[in-house]
Formats: C-alpha cells, sequence, structure tokens
C-alpha cells in the first residue's frame, strides 16, 4: 500500500531502498504504531515511525518532510523540491475587509488551473506582492498566499483565516538540515561527529557489562563487577580563525562553528589572525598584541596528530599572501605563504573553511592563492562543505 508513497520519496531525491521500505513494513505489521483511541490511524506516529526506518541522515530531513506532506497532506509536487518562497513575501502587514458582492466577484478556478498557475507564479514572481489578487502575498485576494480572502486558494504561510483553503504549503520543521543550507550550532555538531575516534580514558567510571558476565559465570555466580574508564573522543584539532575586517559580517556562523567544535572535541586548541596567518597569533583579540603567540611555538608545540583547521574568508590583498611587509597592520618580516606552507607541512591534516558564498571565490583573486596553498582543500560553511571538510580529515 505504500508502493506510491515509496516512489514519492525517490522522486524527492532521498536515497531509500526497497529494503528500507520492507521494514517500514514490518514495523507497521508488528503494531508499533496502529490506531488511536478514535480507531483512526495517527499520521503523525507513523511520520515518526517512516522517517526513523527510511531516513538514514539528518541532512535528507527536510526533503522527507516535503515528500511526506505532498503525498498524505494534500500539498502538491509543484515544480521541485528545492523550492522556497522568500519569507519577506508572507509578511502580513494590512488586513482588507470585503463586502459580501466583493466576495462573491472574486473568480474561482478549477483544481488543474489552480495548481498549474501557482507553479506559474513560482516561475514568474520576483518580490512581494501585498493585497493584490494575482501574486503570491498577503491581505488581497490572490489564491495563493495568506490574510487574505478567496474561496478556494492554496494557503502558504500563516495561520488560516477562512478555512476555505483547498490545499495548504506545509511548514517544514527541519528545512535547515538540507545539505545546501547554511549551517545552525545544532547541524554543526551533527558534521563534526564525523570526525571522531573514541579512545578510553580516566579513572574507571563504567560498567564493563560483558566482562562482569565473564568473570562472575567463572566465579561460579558469585557477583564480580569489572570497571572501565570512560570513552572519549580522542581526536585533536588546531583551530586557527580570521577574525576582524571582512569577517565582521560572518561573525555570527563562525561563533556557531567555534561553539560546536568546542562542544565536540576535549583535544582542541585555538588561536586568531587577520586575513592571513604570520609570526604570530593570539587568544585575545583586546589583548591580540600584548598577548600574541609565536607561531612557530604553536608548531613546536603540537605534534602532527592534531587535525588544523583554518576558518577565514580569504578575502584581502594579494599582497597580504605573497609580500614581505604586505601585512595591513604591520611589517611581517616573510610572505604569509611562507607562514601557511609551515603550518600545512607541519600539520598534514588540513583544510580551510570559508564562510563566503561559494559563487564568489572564481572573483577574488586571493582565494584563488590561498586554495593553492591548501591543496585545494578549501570548503565552503555549509552542511555540504563542512563534510567534505571533515571526511578529508578523518582518512
Amino acid at each position: 500500500m505504500l508502493i506510491d508513497f515509496f516512489y514519492t520519496l525517490r522522486a524527492a531525491k532521498l536515497p531509500v531502498s526497497v529494503k528500507e521500505l520492507l521494514a517500514l513494513l514490518e514495523a507497521l505489521q508488528a503494531g508499533i504504531v496502529g490506531p488511536n483511541s478514535e480507531d483512526a490511524w495517527s499520521l503523525d506516529d507513523f511520520y515518526h515511525l517512516a522517517r526513523l526506518t527510511l531516513v538514514k541522515d539528518e541532512k535528507h530531513f527536510d526533503k522527507f518532510d516535503r515528500a511526506f506532506a505532498a503525498y498524505f497532506k494534500g500539498v502538491e509536487l509543484l515544480a521541485d523540491f528545492s523550492q522556497a518562497i522568500p519569507a519577506d513575501w508572507l509578511r502580513k502587514v494590512l488586513e482588507r475587509e470585503l463586502t459580501p458582492e466583493q466576495k462573491a466577484a472574486i473568480a474561482k478556478m478549477d483544481w488543474d488551473e489552480l495548481m498549474e498557475t501557482l507553479k506559474k507564479r513560482l516561475e514568474e514572481q520576483k518580490e512581494r506582492h501585498e493585497g493584490g489578487s494575482k501574486w503570491i502575498g498577503t491581505g488581497g485576494t490572490s489564491p495563493f498566499g495568506h490574510g487574505g480572502t478567496n474561496p478556494q486558494g492554496i494557503r502558504i504561510g500563516g495561520a488560516g483565516k477562512n478555512k476555505s483553503a483547498v490545499k495548504v504549503w506545509e511548514q517544514r520543521a527541519y528545512r535547515d538540515y538540507d545539505d545546501t543550507q547554511e549551517l545552525g550550532t545544532r547541524n554543526i555538531k551533527v558534521a563534526l561527529r564525523r570526525l571522531r575516534k573514541f579512545a578510553r580514558q580516566g579513572h574507571e567510571l563504567e560498567l564493563d557489562l560483558p566482562d562482569t558476565i565473564r568473570s562472575t559465570a567463572a566465579n561460579a555466580g558469585y557477583l564480580d563487577i569489572k570497571m572501565i574508564p570512560e570513552r572519549h573522543n580522542n581526536v585533536k584539532v588546531l583551530l586557527l580563525m580570521d577574525v576582524g575586517g571582512t569577517m565582521d559580517e560572518h561573525v555570527q556562523r563562525v561563533e556557531e562553528l567555534f561553539s560546536a567544535v568546542k562542544t565536540e572535541f576535549k583535544h582542541l586548541e585555538f588561536y586568531y589572525f587577520h586575513n592571513c596567518v604570520y609570526d604570530f597569533v593570539w587568544k585575545n583579540n583586546r589583548r591580540r598584541f600584548a598577548e600574541k603567540f609565536p607561531t612557530w611555538d604553536i608548531i613546536r608545540k603540537y605534534n602532527k596528530d592534531y587535525k588544523l583547521i583554518f576558518v577565514g574568508d580569504a578575502t584581502m590583498s594579494p599582497y597580504e599572501i605573497l609580500q614581505a611587509g604586505g601585512s595591513v597592520e604591520y611589517t611581517n618580516e616573510e610572505p604569509g605563504a611562507e607562514w601557511l606552507q609551515r603550518l600545512t607541512h607541519a600539520f598534514p591534516h588540513f583544510a580551510w573553511i570559508n564562510p563566503e558564498p561559494q559563487g564568489v571565490w572564481q572573483y577574488r583573486q586571493s582565494i584563488a592563492i590561498i586554495q593553492q596553498l591548501m591543496s585545494n582543500r578549501m570548503y565552503p560553511l555549509s552542511l555540504q562543505g563542512l563534510e567534505q571538510a571533515i571526511r578529508l580529515l578523518s582518512k
């Protein structure tokens, strides 16, 4: 009975196999979810069961939500599963009250015409509209949007008013997990967890159940409790972050990344630089010149087991990378390129995370230079980009 649902998921580009579909059917046959007190099936319970059995990666939650809504809640597959309606289009400002005569005069569309027209609007509309009768917007008589009046429209965003919508464009709970989206702290953590290597460390704090059972059996049934140290993530990370200047517009996302890294890795060392790394870095931006750390000391202090991660937009004058004295803040004796090469030679597991949109990289000469110095190990600050970087660092 779920064959069409399966094909809907596949059409949404979800990597769902027949084996996973069979697992869902077995779960249903086993009664894991079933009728509620009113002898009707709970769609919410089925949603959670289906997502648990069919979706193996959180980055696909958004696609699953849209496909599920398309199949079970009446949201048509209009153009493709990547369509997004800007929030500003749905910002309600005015409230119009229409007379009964005006309401009666509003033209109705049949089903096919309504769906085809919405598809055209999504392709044609470029800006916000309010109080109109045609475009996706608010407060008018258009069949697309919310906050207005239409005898049979498609409600998009906002709460229902006249209860006359024939379709509802669902609000999705997990849209930030799409791997083309920018990151938030939670899904950064999801990506970083791929860079984990656990080891037993510290005092004996955890029960070793298998060894306890074996020892107790060998001891004629007398309880012999065995303890082992806790498991901790043993990966070591050296994080170098660009701060100030053009990085100011990326502060929020870099802070989210920094917060997630501090949570996920016990062995974390971090320092700041500006634009390019030179002969010193620092821990506190307010005391950057009074309390600076020589880069040579960083190279000598940490061994090659550390994963080196640069975070910066790589946006600067090329002279700041290639010329001695090219720094905008002081006269550096050696070019930044020399220091970058020393660092990457000292720490063979390295990557550069760039918060600048990848589409502008080709127009920045400095980014091209940094990419070359990084052996093309530069990745965008998106979930997909971060996962690619983590996959490289894990090797």
